[in-house]
């Protein structure tokens, strides 16, 4: 929500598109499955001033909302170029602004939208999915973070036919020497075996931490809310090495669960996710000083390493 009404905080610098689509497209192909082929044309390209943690977010987004759009599989194609908007594309496209941008691509083959979920697509809470599967919080992030950039989305969509989000962001002055499209840059991520039960309502936040932790070789047990979460503690014998919690949730927060579930599980590790900056509302939430906390929105690698840093510490 903060995100859509463009209050979220950003920290925006200097940013190559083509860097940071290369740098998430591992993780992207582990997150949309085996069924769906990324193509990714990436052209020599301007810079944008963004923040590039948002924009990683966007992308996410975006990919899970195509993969969704393909259930059967299909082709996820990912592009940027330089283009220039003039008077005609204005003219038809509302909010949008003449000038110089970098447009980023998003486009699947899945099962489109017809006219009236396109007009609303990004509307908070608006979702075509079934109850449970989806906050309708998604897209309407997106919008928000695009349009705090400086930046417009546009959507094209048929029903049965696919569907396109295509998104400009001011490209910076000529200054700054254009980019060619880099070398994917992979870094071994820290493995592990332990046992970790992750907590947080958001789906896709929970599922992309799920996916990423499940893939460097811990047993993750998922829940979407605190409630659950004790259920399936009393309900498991095996142990559990490691609570990843989100700190604000409806009902029990991640501070009172780690509490409830330390006197059921003596010596359980705890690491909390939230996106509040606020240092405020970290203290209304019981937040304890020495407590382990790491920063929505977060890249893979500081999730990876910052779960291996709590494991590894010793038990107090």
């Amino acid at each position: 929500m903060l995100a859509f009404s463009r209050r979220q905080i950003l920290q925006p610098r200097p940013v190559d598109l083509n860097t940071v689509v290369s740098n998430i497209s591992p993780m992207l192909s582990r997150l949309i499955g085996e069924t769906i082929h990324i193509d990714i044309r990436l052209s020599p390209i301007g810079q944008v001033k963004a923040d590039p943690m948002q924009i990683e977010q966007v992308i996410v987004n975006l990919a899970l909302n195509a993969r969704d759009a393909m259930p059967e599989g299909g082709t996820l194609t990912i592009e940027t170029s330089d283009a220039d908007l003039d008077q005609g594309y204005i003219d038809q496209h509302q909010g949008s602004h003449v000038g110089t941008y970098v447009r980023l691509a998003v486009q699947d083959t899945g099962i489109g939208m017809d006219g009236e979920t396109k007009r609303r697509v990004f509307e908070p809470f608006f979702t075509t999915k079934d109850v449970g599967k989806g906050t309708g919080l998604g897209l309407s992030m997106v919008y928000g973070i695009v349009k705090q950039s400086g930046g417009y989305i546009d959507v094209a969509s048929q029903f049965g036919s696919g569907s396109t989000f295509t998104i400009y962001l001011p490209r910076q002055s000529s200054t700054v020497a254009p980019s060619r499209p880099p070398a994917v840059a992979v870094h071994p991520l820290p493995t592990g075996r332990e046992s970790i039960l992750v907590v947080e309502d958001e789906p896709a936040v929970r599922e992309l931490i799920f996916n990423l932790l499940h893939q460097q070789g811990y047993d993750v047990i998922e829940a979407s809310d605190g409630d659950e979460a004790l259920r399936i503690m009393e309900q498991t014998l095996k142990a559990i090495h490691l609570l990843v919690a989100d700190l604000v949730m409806p009902r029990l927060g991640g501070c009172e669960l780690a509490q409830r579930l330390a006197l059921q599980r003596p010596g359980l590790k705890v690491l909390y996710i939230s996106g509040y900056s606020d240092d405020s509302v970290l203290q209304r939430e019981g937040l304890p000083a020495s407590a382990d906390l790491l920063r929505k929105p977060f890249t893979p690698e500081a999730l990876s390493r910052k779960v291996r840093e709590v494991l590894d510490k010793p038990v107090p």
